[in-house]
């Protein structure tokens, strides 16, 4: 996964519960979760908005 290993993913683990506290993780990893589905059906579903560029054409 990125070019990390274990022991790359666990300090980077590590840090974030220090950052961010045990209670907050869950939320940021919800919050990152609805995003990046977001993200993944506006990729999939065409946009009701052209680009000017193909309207000139």
């Amino acid at each position: 996964m990125f070019g990390l290993g274990w022991p790359e993913l666990g300090v980077i683990l590590v840090v974030a519960i220090l950052i961010f506290g045990p209670k907050k993780i869950p939320e940021l990893g919800t919050a990152l979760g609805k995003t990046l589905r977001g993200f993944k059906e506006e990729m999939k579903a065409p946009s009701d908005e052209t680009n000017p560029e193909q309207e000139k054409q």
